[in-house]
């Protein structure tokens, strides 16, 4: 018992300063008063609740609230809890915590991350590490790394940001995300360093880069400022006008900017067929240009290529590559012009042929229009005549009966005239 006692005491003074599994009665553990950082693993029965956090003076947190300097990110069976300068003392997890699960204690990480140059080219790509360290070594706990979601954002520069109101503000636009799967450019899954192939698909101008957790799981943030130029390299594509000539690539750069002979380009064209044919050039050595051909399957349809184009800074030697993307071209059907002509003529004829059908339709569509306008007018006008000669002969009948009916007058002669 006496042992046990001394256990239970001593044990909670040590320092986490390194990962740490517990498997205490109660699931307690002590944060030392020298961290500025701890993350909480919990790993708990399947199914079950996340746990509730309980600081040092009786303060809970739970998943759906916690200050802002908490981190809370929750799934099947674990939960992983982030804390910006936690209370000292003893902090306990409350929920389905067996001793098999038990709870780990991740204190003083950090993120480390590559400096940017300080002079981005527009469309350039560049390999970008980030790594997540505990007391400066490599962190390689799976379990954590495997949920560790890391964003890189561009967001333009203004220097009265602040003063802003939040819809003023420049919105930040996420340009990678990092991985640490082992995949792409990432050299080894489960290292501790993260890698993203960046892509500067922004216009030019000035920004604050900023590296940040996009899941919550950790808290950290790393900014930068960078300046962002034009690109220094045009590639042209000029397309061949008949199977008999090849497609042509130029690649030129601006003045002064890219290292003489430092020019590489890969090309991969893409036919109707889904075939790809790669073609692969470098620059002279002393030469800020390049010209090649490409070749030319000359099968009708949709095409593509894309391609980038490797170069080297003149200013910093820094190396450079260049995305190109994908352009889209069109291939048509070799045209038999006597076969073109004939088809034009026979489709002229029969157009022609057409309209005098039409019109002959047309025609005869009018003529029965006034052939029945004619007949339905002359019908009214027979009609009209017949009333009116009904109207005529009633009135003359009435006229005569209106005559006959009246009395005749006495005819008065003169006398005669008187004798002398």
């Amino acid at each position: 018992m006496w042992r046990l006692l001394i256990i239970a005491l001593f044990v909670p003074m040590v320092s986490w300063a390194k990962s740490t599994e517990m498997s205490w009665l109660d699931n307690r553990f002590r944060v030392d008063p020298t961290i500025k950082q701890v993350s909480f693993l919990v790993y708990r029965e399947k199914a079950s609740q996340a746990v509730t956090l309980v600081r040092p003076d009786g303060t809970k947190y739970y998943a759906w609230e916690h200050p802002k300097n908490v981190a809370w990110y929750e799934e099947n069976g674990m939960d992983i809890i982030s804390i910006e300068n936690p209370m000292p003392g003893p902090w306990q997890a409350i929920g389905k915590i067996t001793p098999e699960n038990k709870v780990k204690i991740l204190s003083n990480l950090t993120l480390s991350v590559d400096t940017l140059p300080k002079k981005l080219y527009q469309s350039e790509t560049l390999k970008f590490t980030a790594r997540l360290e505990q007391d400066g070594k490599p962190l390689v706990l799976r379990d954590f790394l495997n949920r560790i979601k890391l964003n890189v954002t561009f967001t333009p520069y203004l220097a009265n940001e602040k003063e802003l109101v939040k819809e003023a503000r420049p919105l930040p636009e996420v340009l990678g995300t990092f991985e640490d799967d082992g995949e792409g450019l990432d050299e080894v899954a489960g290292d501790g360093v993260f890698t993203v192939n960046l892509p500067v698909n922004i216009k030019p101008g000035k920004y604050w880069v900023r590296i940040q957790s996009r899941n919550g799981v950790f808290l950290r943030t790393v900014e930068q400022d960078v300046l962002v130029y034009p690109a220094p390299i045009r590639a042209s594509f000029t397309q061949a006008r008949n199977e008999n000539r090849k497609h042509t690539m130029t690649i030129d750069t601006e003045a002064g900017a890219i290292k003489a002979g430092s020019l590489a380009a890969h090309i991969e064209q893409v036919d109707p067929k889904e075939r790809v044919t790669i073609t692969q050039a470098q620059s002279e050595k002393d030469e800020t240009k390049l010209y090649f051909d490409l070749p030319n399957s000359y099968l009708p349809g949709k095409n593509s290529w894309f391609g980038w184009v490797y170069a080297t800074d003149m200013a910093t030697d820094r190396p450079l590559q260049f995305n190109l993307g994908t352009h889209n071209y069109g291939v048509t059907e070799p045209i038999d012009l006597k076969a073109a002509h004939e088809a034009r003529l026979k489709a002229a004829a029969e157009k022609k042929k057409l309209e005098e059908q039409q019109r002959i339709i047309e025609e005869r569509a009018e003529a029965r229009k006034w052939f029945w306008i004619y007949v339905v007018a002359g019908n009214l006008l027979i009609i009209v005549l017949i009333f009116a000669g009904i109207l005529a002969w009633k009135k003359i009948k009435v006229t005569k009966a209106v005559k006959d009916a009246a009395p005749k007058a006495e005819k008065l002669s003169m006398p005669p005239p008187p004798k002398v």
